[in-house]
Formats: C-alpha cells, structure tokens, sequence
C-alpha cells in the first residue's frame, strides 16, 4: 500500500485538515487491528506505541494545536507498518501453499484421477439418469478426500464429533441411494443399483479393525447389478461394459489404497484434534496450579465425635488399667480341669440343624402323579364295527361270522392275537405293542399306525397294507397275496415273507430313498444298499 507524499498537508486548507487528522486516526485504528493478528516477534520495534500516541493525539486536536506539526511524520511510519503486514501475509501463505501434501492423500487423489475420473466420462457418454447419479458420485469421493487430508493433519476427534465431520459424506451416500428409490422405472435400473448397493464402502472410515473387507464386502454386493449390466448389454454397447468394469476397479483401487495406508482403520496423523470448521483446534491449556485453592485440613481426631464415642472411651480406659485389667478374669479350679475330671471329657452335644425355613404363604405338597388305573378289556360289536380294546395277554381273541361291509378295529392291546374268520371290508391296528393278526380275506386294506413290533398274516387275499408311525412289522403273505400294494410313512423295521414252497422268503422294504432334482421335477428312488 502506498501513501501519497505527506508534503501536501502544508498547502491544504484548514477544513481538509480536519478531514485528514480524522482520516489518520481511522488508519492508525485498521493498522492496530492488523498488528494484533501478527505474532509479537514479526512486529517492527519502531511501531511502538508512541506512534499510536502521537495519531491518537490528532484524532481529538484541531490544527491550532501544537502536535500540528507531527502531521506529515505520521504516514511515513503508517506506510511502514502496512508494508510489513502485507510482507508477513504474503508470507504466511506461500508456507500454507509450500507445505507437502501426505502420501495417504496424494494415493487417494490418483484414485480419483484415475478410475474414477475414467467412470464419470463413461457415465457421461451413457447420459440420463447414469450421468446424473455419475456426479453425486462425484460430490461423494471428493468429501471423503477432504476427510481424509483432515486425518492427515489432525489427531482423532471426540466419538460425539465422528458424525458431523461425516456429515458431507453421509449425505451424499443417502442421496445416491435415494435417486435409485426415485427411478425405479429408469431403462438404467440396473446401473443405479449397481451403484447405490456398493456405494456404502466408503463407510471404510469408521470401520475397525480391518476395514479392507468392508470395501470388498461392499462391491461383492454391488457385482449383482454390474453382471447384470454386463449380461445386458454385452451384445449392445460396449461402453456398459466398460462402465461396470471400471467402477468395479475404482473400489478395488480403494481396497488396495486402504491395505497400503488405513490397513488398521484411518490413520489420523496430527497432533491437535479436528473441529467441525474442517481445521483442527488445539485443546483449551489446563488452568494454573497456583488458582487451585488448597485442600481442606485433616479433622482432628475427636473419639467423641463419632455415635461410639462412650464405647470408645470405656474401652480405652479399661486398656489404661494396665495389670489390674485382668483382675475381673474367672479363675479355672481343680474341679473345672478337664485332665483332673474325666466326666467332663464327654463330647459336645449332637449338632442341630437350622429350623427349616417356613414361607409365608402354605405351598400345597405335589402329590405323585398316580398310574392311569388299567381300563377293563373291550370286545363287541357295534352295528358293522368290530371293537377290540386294552386286551392284554390274550391269544384267543376270535371274530367269526362277520359280514363283507364289517370293520375290525383293534386298540391299545398288547401281547395279544387277533383271528378274523371270513371276508370283511377292512382290518385296523392301532397303538398295540407285540400283537398279531390272522384274517383270511379283506375287501380294502389292514392298517398299522403307532404299533410296535406287530406281525400280520393273510391266508386268502388282500389288496392293500397301509404302514404308518410303526417300529416293527413282519407280513407273511399268500399266493393269492403277491401283487398286494405296501404303503408305508415314517416307519422302520418292515419286513415283507414270501411264499416259497412249505417256507418264507424274507424281504426289507426299503427305510432310505434318494431324491434328485429332474429338470423342474424331483425323481426320488430307493437307496440300493438298503433297497
């Protein structure tokens, strides 16, 4: 800054030097304030407050004063001052210029120079909507660069400060996505989402320990979307192609970028902790020893201060007594000596336990939960309906005379055989244990459910054995029996007797089956080894 020659204030008139005595005081006043901004070594020692003394004695003088004369003094030093702040600016900002960038920072811009900068001219050449979400993109990579140049000069910030530093970021991320939301019914679905699933990689700076598979885990759930694309548009547009092909290499970069330098979570490299200006601030100094006021004095110690004092005391007093404390003692005569008096070697009474505790509230004792009393034995006819119940141990049990349309029902017997004379409808076992069943010729089927080892026998003919929850049974078949249908469901230990002359030919049915998938079908057949 330069100040016309001061010379002139001999010819101006008496008006215009109160204007420029006014104006001086207001220089005087800005220069001041740009001196408080300096360090105390870097201002000039001939800057000392008499200037400011002699400027401030014109800012409330007229110019019949005799400090007239120091008029044209002042601005030559004014000059001087401002020289020397504008100096020391111009040099405080070539050290801000000159200052080397950190490595961590430079691999991340070559990120951003390079696949990046590759994706966002494919995004460009697709246009639409890809262009579109391409800049938000954008906005999101260059945020998390000027976090990431803040962890370099910086040291970590307070948990509750994490957020609103990643504030820029976040909010881009939330924008990205919520484009997608947005067009749904976008031609280039499958670009956005591509984009949008992978995008939260760089969520990287707050992942720890190893926040290098976060990023891999970020673009395996985008690649989705990216075949997708690929298998699309192989055969259309190759520039798709390579737009999936290079933003799946912008991540891989960052993974790489961060197993070289963030390999334990981001690396905050500076000494002071950052604030939310995007600067750092040093920590407030503690305040002074000397402003502490001193600790409270010790209490005397007062035994009758406390609610035990009397106690106390006594107890002292009776430790004063020094010998004579003893005095008060029993003493153990001859007849209390136990080595003297054998009676009184006796043991100790036998020990007593501890009254049993008694609630409050009478809890009624649990009585054992006595056996089902044994139901008597059932067997009668019901119109068309055989029932045979709870038999036990009985190997007669007999139905003759029974009619075609009749039904045998048999229950909860045990070790008991049952013999079925003539043709009925329909034969039926359930719940027995170690029971057997002889019939001659049934019109529908015989049925197990919930038995265990049962065995069955038909003479004539029967077209159908139907086997369900059973463990355990034995079918001894006729000739006229062999082209009978088994069915069977959750049940083992099947057994199937042929006739072979005056003997029987025993046969598994198969307890294992294998499944594959035909087609859109499912072929299921029985294991071989146990088939």
């Amino acid at each position: 800054m330069r100040i016309k020659n001061p010379a002139i204030c001999n010819n101006i008139s008496q008006g215009e030097s109160k204007e420029l005595v006014s104006l001086i005081g207001r220089l005087e006043t800005i220069v001041s304030r740009l001196e408080q901004n300096l360090p105390p070594h870097q201002i000039d020692s001939e800057t000392s407050p008499i200037h400011a003394k002699v400027s401030c004695s014109y800012s409330q003088t007229d110019l019949t004063s005799p400090d007239e004369r120091y008029l044209p003094t002042v601005l030559p030093h004014l000059e001087k001052r401002l020289e020397r702040i504008e100096k020391e600016q111009r040099r405080s900002r070539e050290v801000v210029e000159e200052q080397p960038k950190a490595m961590s920072v430079n691999a991340y811009e070559d990120i951003i120079l390079g696949p990046l900068a590759q994706f966002l001219e494919l995004s460009s050449k697709i246009g639409n909507d890809v262009a579109t979400h391409a800049e938000s993109v954008k906005k999101a990579f260059d945020a998390q660069l000027q976090y990431v140049k803040m962890a370099s000069q910086s040291a970590a910030p307070d948990p509750s400060e994490i957020a609103n530093l990643l504030k820029p970021t976040s909010d881009q991320i939330m924008g990205i996505q919520t484009f997608r939301e947005k067009h749904r019914t976008s031609q280039y679905f499958n670009h956005l989402s591509a984009i949008s699933e992978s995008i939260p990689a760089l969520g990287w700076v707050c992942v720890t320990p190893t926040p290098g598979p976060h990023v891999k885990e970020m673009n395996d759930a985008g690649q989705f979307y990216t075949n997708r694309v690929l298998k699309e548009w192989k055969e259309k547009d190759v520039t798709h192609v390579n737009w999936a092909k290079t933003w799946i290499q912008t991540l891989n970069d960052l993974q790489a970028y961060i197993k070289q330098y963030h390999t334990t979570g981001l690396v905050w490299a500076g000494k002071t902790k950052a604030s939310l200006n995007g600067g750092s601030s040093a920590p407030p100094p503690p305040p002074p020893l000397s402003g502490l006021p001193p600790p409270p004095p010790m209490p005397a110690f007062d035994p009758n201060a406390s609610a035990g004092g009397e106690e106390r005391n006594a107890l002292f007093a009776e430790i004063n007594k020094g010998a004579d404390i003893t005095k008060s003692l029993k003493k153990v005569t001859s007849d209390m000596q136990t080595h003297k008096n054998p009676n009184l070697r006796e043991g100790p009474a036998p020990y007593k336990g501890p009254t049993p505790f008694k609630p409050a509230i009478a809890v009624k004792p649990v009585k054992a939960v006595a056996a089902p009393a044994e139901k008597p034995p059932v067997f009668n006819r019901d119109g068309k309906k055989w029932i045979i119940e709870h038999q036990k141990n009985n190997p007669n049990l007999l139905v003759d005379n029974a009619e075609m349309n009749n039904v045998v029902y048999m229950f909860k017997s045990l070790n008991s055989t049952l013999t079925v004379k003539g043709k009925i409808n329909s034969i039926v076992i359930d719940s027995c244990k170690k029971c057997s069943v002889v019939f001659d010729n049934l019109v529908s089927s015989v049925e197990f459910v919930n038995c265990q080892s049962v065995q069955m026998q038909v003479l004539g003919k029967v077209p159908t054995i139907s086997i369900d929850k059973t463990d355990g049974c034995q079918m001894y078949l006729s000739k006229d029996s062999l082209g009978v249908e088994i069915i069977s469901s959750k049940s083992s230990e099947m057994n199937v007797l042929l006739p072979s002359g005056d003997d029987y030919v025993e046969q598994a049915v198969p307890e294992q089956f294998k499944t594959v998938v035909n087609g859109t079908s499912l072929q299921t057949s029985c294991n071989e080894s146990l088939g």
